[in-house]
């Protein structure tokens, strides 16, 4: 399953649209802010700066808009509905894994995130069907179990499904303890499933309540402001980014997982030299890779070593910081430094963190790299799981802000390239 370290949020364990248009239904993403003297995000979790809301009930084949909350440009999340009527949920919408799961009411007396968060109250929800089948997921630095059941799912204005989900009774990690989500909503693969429970959007799609298995994500990296940037079910909002889009086809239907060519740091350095495997987990706040080629890139951007991992750059150095690039089917994805340095203000002092870190992950599923918020905030990503004519496929452009942002509800049209 997926893993949480301490500095970035980390939710992974260790993916042929038609040409014309297609309806999509948003939802709406919001950001959080940390208080003032807090640097670690799971030393304290700020709260949402206000309630993100369901949406309004769309039409059968409009897109579908989730509201996502950030904390830091480091955790982007969004607000369902279980039951009914809806009991609200802060989840992080999570491309690593595969499973929904909230606190339940019924949690230990000792399982401490239960008692911070929003619990599932069955006897309150008249849409209930209990299912009872024990569960556990293990995360890289935390771990949960529960039982399953089954209710009626809210998001962005859909509230017709009915879907499997996990009732957490037991929490013994504090790194849920502190964080600002209740739960976690598994975007990923049907194989990822614990259980083979079915994935949301799975039946989503199954249910005739959204036109295809195909989403997107909008990460507004402003620090300003509450807003999160946009999930957007069915498809993808043009208005997000610059076309056109680059498709990747997925190689491991299980994460978001294609092949990158190579890597480059300015002019000087090349990583990756010989190809690799990357991932795209929206769970993952900063991007990693393995710890020898991100000492090389930290040395080439003049990053120095702090805390558990996390490197600082002089903030005065930002615009002379050579790029970052990318090279994923033949296309080059650049970050310049403003995307790939993370600039805090603490209190009228301004930090300055990379958004590189190393982390090794074993084989089978390593080595490889994973781009987190720190990539998808500066690119859209589409993700398309396909059909049995076509492979699943990821689709990156270059994000840019509405002039006219569209919130809580509406449609939008998407056109596509074969």
């Amino acid at each position: 399953m997926s893993s949480l370290p301490l500095w970035p949020l980390l939710l992974t364990l260790l993916t042929v649209e038609p040409s014309g248009a297609a309806t999509l239904i948003r939802v709406p993403l919001r950001r959080a802010h940390l208080p003032q003297g807090i640097l670690n995000p799971l030393r304290a979790w700020a709260q949402p700066a206000g309630p993100s809301g369901l949406g309004v009930p769309p039409n059968r084949d409009n897109p579908v808009f989730v509201p996502l909350n950030k904390l830091m440009n480091m955790q982007y999340y969004g607000e369902i509905g279980l039951g009914t009527p809806p009991q609200n949920f802060s989840v992080v919408f999570d491309t690593g894994s595969s499973n929904l799961w909230v606190p339940s009411k019924m949690c230990r007396l000792f399982s401490a995130p239960c008692w911070f968060h929003h619990r599932y109250d069955s006897k309150a929800s008249s849409s209930f069907r209990p299912n009872g089948t024990k569960f556990t997921i293990q995360y890289g630095t935390g771990r949960l179990s529960g039982i399953l059941s089954e209710d009626k799912l809210t998001i962005g204005g859909i509230n017709n499904a009915s879907v499997t989900f996990g009732e957490a009774l037991w929490e013994p990690s504090l790194v849920f303890t502190f964080a600002s989500f209740d739960g976690i909503f598994g975007l990923g693969f049907p194989i990822l499933a614990v259980d083979r429970v079915p994935p949301p959007l799975d039946v989503l799609v199954e249910k005739g309540l959204l036109e295809k298995p195909v989403f997107s994500f909008y990460l507004n990296r402003d620090f300003a402001g509450a807003d999160g940037g946009q999930l957007v079910l069915g498809g993808a909002d043009p208005a997000h980014y610059v076309a056109p889009l680059t498709f990747l086809p997925v190689t491991v239907p299980a994460y978001w997982q294609i092949h990158m060519d190579q890597v480059k740091v300015g002019t000087g350095l090349t990583l990756c030299v010989q190809g690799c495997a990357a991932i795209f987990d929206t769970g993952t706040s900063l991007i990693t890779g393995p710890s020898e080629e991100i000492r090389a890139l930290h040395r080439a951007i003049g990053a120095l070593p702090w805390l558990t991992g996390e490197h600082f750059i002089l903030c005065s150095k930002i615009p002379t910081l050579p790029p970052v690039s990318f090279l994923l089917g033949g296309v080059w994805f650049n970050l310049t430094a403003q995307d790939y340095v993370m600039q805090i203000s603490l209190g009228g002092f301004r930090l300055c963190l990379s958004g590189f870190q190393a982390l090794d992950m074993p084989p089978p599923a390593g080595p490889l790299w994973i781009f987190g918020d720190v990539f998808l905030g500066a690119y859209v990503a589409v993700f398309d799981r396909g059909s049995t004519s076509s492979g699943a496929r990821v689709g990156l452009a270059r994000a840019r802000v509405p002039r006219t942002e569209q919130r809580g509800g509406g449609t939008a049209r998407a056109q596509f390239s074969d």
